[in-house]
């Protein structure tokens, strides 16, 4: 078995995650990373996609989760984000509805700032149904 180190993630509104895992994976800004035991140090920016999260048993879970900030640490690694999500927390049907909406809105307007709004939109979209394909 692999090493094993501290891992939580934080919203706003709850305690997501905390225990001991493996490893996890997360988009940065600038690409996806692994984290593992030992990791150097550092802080960063992560954006709106798909975190999965290796257990003690060696089981992977994936989760939703939109921006915030990742800061590894030698006692523990901390996600700090707007918003997370596990499978059983999302509807599909809403979801479906909200990218249709956001490609709808895409195709219908040529304003940036309802632009980029969709846009944010249909990633969120895209990255939950990742999600929920994901562990099925």
């Amino acid at each position: 078995m692999s090493a094993l180190f501290n891992f939580e993630v934080h919203t706003p509104c709850r305690l997501f995650y905390s225990g001991r895992v493996q490893a996890i994976t997360l988009a940065l800004e600038d690409g996806e990373i692994g984290i593992y035991a030992n990791h150097c140090p550092f802080t960063a920016r992560s954006v709106t996609g798909v975190l999965r999260v290796q257990d003690e048993n060696g089981g992977w879970r994936s989760a939703f989760v939109c921006s915030g900030i990742l800061e590894v640490k030698e006692h523990k690694n901390v996600l700090m984000v707007e918003s997370a999500e596990w499978p059983e927390e999302i509807n599909r049907e809403q979801v479906l509805e909200y990218k249709r909406q956001a490609e709808e809105t895409l195709k219908d307007t040529h304003l940036k700032f309802e632009i980029d709004k969709a846009k944010k939109k249909l990633r969120h979209a895209e990255c939950r149904l990742k999600v929920l394909e994901a562990n099925v």
